[in-house]
């Protein structure tokens, strides 16, 4: 008769042994003289603008109306507490449609975006992200006439998250 407890100890061992692939792996690719990237290739300024011409649809935003609650100098990078308010009614007239944030160097630039309406009552949104270096953040949102507004702000980590290697 197999139970769960019988299966346990095998997946165990699948995850050691696959870890020990991948460093034997890496290994042998360091030990050939290849070097391994501890910034990935997507975190790039370039990402970083196509990332916001895909949110914007290519439009310019307004600086304004837009606030970024972070702390400007961050201990760990695994779980930073961040909160974007956007100043507006919140009407059926005049609401926020979307809000965005964006970071400069992580490994993919888009963060998250958040979809409100007028029965938010409030335009504010919280959550934690991972910051891979110190970097800009970048908040972004789109009203309901379809204006775009921003701010940004510059984050320094002490120890970083998102590290590949």
């Amino acid at each position: 008769m197999n139970t769960n407890a019988d299966r346990a100890p095998l997946q165990l061992r699948l995850v050691r042994r696959r870890q020990v692939l991948a460093r034997g792996l890496a290994g042998a690719l360091v030990g050939a003289g290849a070097t391994i990237a501890v910034r990935p290739a997507s975190a790039t300024p370039e990402a970083l603008r196509q990332a916001v011409a895909a949110f914007t649809g290519g439009r310019v935003p307004n600086n304004g109306r837009v606030k970024l609650d972070l702390a400007e100098l961050v201990e760990n990078g695994n779980a930073v507490p961040v909160t974007v308010s956007v100043q507006s009614p919140m009407t059926e007239a005049d609401h926020v449609r979307r809000i965005a944030l964006f970071t400069e160097l992580n490994p993919e630039p888009s963060v998250a975006v958040f979809h409100l309406s007028p029965r938010n009552g409030r335009a504010v949104v919280a959550t934690r992200m991972r910051l891979a270096t110190s970097q800009q953040v970048l908040a972004l949102a789109q009203m309901s006439d379809g204006t775009l507004w921003q701010t940004a702000m510059d984050v320094v980590v002490t120890l970083a998250a998102c590290v590949e290697g």
